[in-house]
């Protein structure tokens, strides 16, 4: 039975992308955080730009209305050697923004390193290890068809981590013990054998 002093929230992880945009939900009650769902909108079926950034609002509105979440938290583009496809995937985001801003989600942007660094520990993971890694957090076996679902959940849960390093404790998947160290700290002292058999998979 749920404490009534525990909040819940749900997060909406989203990874822009105008071929492919990830997407992850999670919730989380107090220290807790669970898998509620993942997946992608695919895109590079549309020739038109203007198109996959409708589309983009379109999906991002449906997810909202669906899930419900408290907030979403963002990828932020990185900075490429082409400056047309820096372009286009800001303006994925910015549209994904606006989605959420038109129904007062609160936004929070991160960049790839820190999603990166917050849920393997490693600033420099493949996309393969995130994936493996989240597997393992939320207790989930699934492969999701796209990796790009995987960095939209990557999102959400780097999102958690941040209000549970502050509050300075981690259960991920309801597996993990209070500690006095904060986010990927604490769950890596507390889950020790769950860690390390992730990196085994890798």
């Amino acid at each position: 039975m749920q404490q009534p002093n525990v909040k819940e929230r749900v997060i909406l992880g989203i990874d822009p992308g105008t071929a492919v945009m990830g997407y992850g939900l999670v919730k989380e009650t107090g220290p807790k955080v669970e898998l509620v769902s993942l997946g992608i909108i695919k895109l590079d079926h549309l020739d038109d730009h203007a198109l996959k950034l409708q589309r983009i609002f379109e999906k991002t509105i449906a997810l909202i209305d669906e899930y419900h979440p408290d907030c979403m938290a963002l990828e932020a583009p990185f900075y490429g050697k082409n400056i047309q496809v820096m372009l286009k995937l800001g303006r994925a985001q910015g549209v994904a923004m606006a989605a959420a801003l038109s129904r007062n989600l609160p936004i929070t942007e991160y960049a790839p390193r820190k999603i990166k660094q917050s849920i393997t520990g490693n600033g420099n993971a493949t996309k393969e290890q995130v994936a493996a890694m989240l597997q393992t957090l939320l207790n989930f076996k699934e492969t999701p068809q796209f990796l790009d679902a995987t960095d939209g959940l990557a999102v959400a849960v780097c999102h958690a981590f941040q209000k549970i390093s502050v509050k300075g404790s981690a259960s991920i998947g309801g597996g993990g013990k209070k500690s006095k160290a904060g986010g990927w700290a604490a769950f890596v002292k507390d889950n020790t054998e769950r860690v390390s058999g992730a990196v085994k998979k890798k």
